[in-house]
């Protein structure tokens, strides 16, 4: 047959709602965004450098352990304990730049150091391009290190949909670049978010929107400069497609409202870095206003959104509790069916689950392409209910932690 159809007590920095002096005991901690994942559970993270934005993990032994707030992960062999900062491309690019060769940031740049060495088996390091996609050459992929030489390069060992691994890694300053010739007019797609912050004021509300790559350390760093200005960000979704890198974008509103600048241009600015927004006045905001994103040169609509007075009243309850696996599934099927990669580990856990036969499990097998794939496995189990669902809810967290990570990360928009 066919496819069918078509107990350590650490003192963890700061987070929302939590007093940044106050002792939590692992593995429990309230702050997830300060934990790594583990084989044996969480590990707290240690912010040992505020000023220099430093932070120290202890893995206890061999596996692999995620950072999903970051998207930065480890494969150990022995018990190793990691440092972390994070530092800026600007500068550094900027001296290193050459001038027949055009260069992208594509990711977090971090300042990395272990003890003992040589434990590390790989690291991933995430990356904001967007994959799979014919126009992306995984041979443009790099991992910088910057040394006391300059800037010296490394093909990844492979590249992934949200990371790059390295096999046996040095450490130093490193990230991911991407590098092609110049001149190309090459679009790079990438995933990003949309960020709107409300600002009251009786007599003009006033919202911060912000287009931006997915790159949840400059989430954080946005979020962490609106605070200081009392600036609320609001529930919404991302784009559902990618957007292409340095493409110039116009915001826009179904009401005569006050847009500066009404152009946003889509670039990757370290977090520390000014970051660039739209400020929409709205006046007193008596009725609904929708905003909408359409790239430029070809007007296409890429993003929209509806605010309702009744948004800004309630912006200050409490958040919502996760979603299940079936609301989950529902709210992120266009890009789940979009994003997922093998579904070997996830049919075979289905299978021993009972809720797939081995029948059921060929089927999917045998679909022409890795989308077709994917659209007749979450169509088969949301046929078999809400059971099924929460299986493959919990499979995908494990086959897939950076995907589901990623897509937890919208729906919170903690």
């Amino acid at each position: 047959s066919g496819c069918p159809g078509g107990s350590v007590v650490k003192r963890l920095p700061s987070c929302p709602g939590h007093d940044p002096g106050v002792l939590r005991s692992s593995p429990t901690s309230v702050c997830k965004s300060y934990q790594f994942l583990g084989p044996e559970g969480n590990v707290d993270i240690e912010l040992i450098d505020k000023s220099a934005n430093r932070y120290s993990a202890h893995f206890p032994a061999a596996g692999f352990y995620l950072w999903p707030a970051v998207g930065l992960g480890f494969l150990v062999t022995a018990a190793v304990t990691v440092k972390i900062a994070f530092d800026s491309w600007n500068q550094r690019l900027g001296l290193t730049l050459q001038h027949q060769e055009q260069w992208m940031a594509a990711g977090p740049l971090f300042e990395i150091s272990v003890e003992p060495e040589g434990v590390i088996a790989e690291i991933h390091l995430p990356h904001i391009v967007s994959l799979p996609a014919n126009e992306v050459d995984v041979s443009w992929f790099q991992v910088a290190h910057f040394k006391d030489e300059g800037m010296v390069l490394e093909p990844p060992s492979r590249v992934e949909p949200f990371y790059a691994v390295l096999e046996n890694p040095s450490f130093s300053l490193m990230g991911i670049l991407l590098r092609f010739a110049s001149g190309t007019g090459v679009s790079v797609p990438i995933t990003s978010l949309t960020l709107i912050y409300y600002h009251f004021h009786p007599e003009d509300i006033k919202f911060h929107l912000y287009l931006i790559p997915s790159d949840p350390l400059l989430t954080k760093a946005i979020d962490d400069e609106e605070a200081k200005f009392h600036g609320v960000r609001l529930q919404t979704s991302p784009p559902v497609d990618p957007l292409n890198f340095g493409s110039r974008y116009i915001v826009s509103s179904n009401a005569h409202l006050e847009i500066i600048p009404e152009e946003l241009k889509l670039s990757y600015r370290s977090p520390g870095e000014i970051q660039i927004f739209s400020k929409v006045y709205a006046g007193r905001m008596k009725e609904p206003i929708i905003l909408e994103i359409a790239e430029k040169r070809h007007k296409t609509l890429v993003w929209r959104t509806l605010v309702k007075p009744v948004d800004l009243q309630f912006h200050s309850a409490a958040a919502p509790p996760p979603l299940s696996g079936k609301a989950f599934l529902k709210e992120h099927r266009r890009q789940l069916q979009a994003r997922l990669g093998d579904l070997n580990g996830v049919l075979d856990d289905l299978q021993d689950s009972d809720v797939f036969t081995e029948e059921e499990k060929e089927l999917v097998q045998q679909c022409p392409t890795q989308q077709r794939r994917n659209e007749t496995l979450l169509r088969m189990v949301e046929k078999k209910g809400h059971q099924a669902l929460g299986v493959l809810f919990q499979s995908l967290h494990r086959r897939d932690p950076y995907l589901m990570s990623y897509l937890s990360q919208q729906s919170l928009q903690q």
